[in-house]
């Protein structure tokens, strides 16, 4: 089976996909900065699938080259994370440049070590868009980059990764919505206020989530993988979103039943408590997955309420 080397693969998507690629009978090498040429027999017995780790130094624009030559796939997810931390002037530089730099060092490397490598599925973000104008049915992928920070962020992002296509290599890029996951990221801030039975609403509720369950966000990147005729942009995200408060209160009745109490924090608070950030949390952004369903991708978790059911019955992905 085919070798697939995953950047960015230790976090909350890279994980996850480690484990779909594995028990698919792929072989993963995971890319970070402290890596070295571990194996580990996959879970499901089969001995000729391995989890490697490798090296690479993305300020110094270096590579286990051994990684690079035995790649047949490259799953690009590195990036430090956008809603880690408050946006000082030197954190968004650390999100916008370990996106790009980190881009860059695959096309350098791609160049000049000999490889095998077919396609590059590199991950982006909605982040690409504004906020929803008047009567918008969903943004499509042919929209302009928004001028804002995540705006220009996302556009440098998928530049940096574009000059593969010069070498003859498939490009995807997944514009990946909001993740929900039990195992981080904003699924798991969801559900804080309700340890105390509270349904934080975020300013009036009515902003737009373009999210996605976990898992078709990863089965969505093997389809990329295994399907040669997807090239180009592609909306990562559930066919049909919803605004924060229907999210927040679907949530809520199916982890307290009818016992919550529903509140509405302020936009001036969510300014102060995060910065700029609160921008893109009170933003509305409806994003359209009609590209990738017409390319015959099917979801397992199209609803909130799908996705939100098989996420609290499982408690781990």
């Amino acid at each position: 089976m085919a070798t697939v080397l995953i950047t960015g693969g230790t976090g909350t998507v890279g994980t996850r996909l480690t484990e779909l690629l594995m028990h698919k009978g792929y072989s993963v090498i995971i890319v970070g900065r402290g890596g070295n040429q571990k194996r580990v027999v996959d879970t499901t017995g089969n001995a000729n699938t391995y989890l490697r780790y490798a090296k690479w130094n993305i300020a110094a624009q270096t590579i286990d080259e051994w990684a690079i030559r035995e790649a047949d796939f490259i799953v690009h997810l590195a990036g430090a994370g956008v809603a880690d931390q408050r946006w000082s002037d030197a954190r968004k530089k650390e999100i916008a440049d370990s996106r790009i730099h980190s881009g860059n060092l695959l096309v350098k490397a791609l160049k000049e070590i000999p490889n095998q490598v077919k396609a590059v599925i590199s991950s982006s973000a909605i982040g690409w868009y504004g906020p929803d104008p008047l009567n918008n049915s969903g943004f499509s992928e042919e929209a302009p980059a928004f001028t804002d920070f995540l705006g220009t962020t996302c556009k440098a992002w998928e530049e940096s990764i574009a000059p593969v296509q010069e070498m003859d290599k498939r490009l995807v890029i997944l514009r990946t919505g909001i993740v929900l996951s039990n195992a981080g990221g904003a699924l798991v801030e969801f559900k804080k206020p309700l340890i105390t039975r509270t349904a934080a609403i975020l300013g009036n509720g009515k902003q737009m989530i373009s999210w996605i369950h976990i898992d078709d966000l990863c089965y969505q990147f093997i389809y990329a993988i295994e399907n040669t005729a997807l090239q180009g942009v592609y909306n990562a995200v559930a066919p049909f979103p919803v605004n924060n408060k229907t999210l927040t209160l679907t949530l809520a009745k199916k982890c307290c039943g009818s016992f919550y109490l529903p509140i509405y924090v302020p936009a001036f608070v969510l300014k102060i408590v995060l910065g700029e950030m609160s921008i893109e949390v009170l933003k509305s952004a409806t994003v359209s997955s009609q590209k990738i369903v017409n390319a015959g991708f099917v979801f397992q978790y199209p609803t909130i309420e799908k996705a939100l059911d098989n996420l609290i019955k499982s408690g781990t992905k």
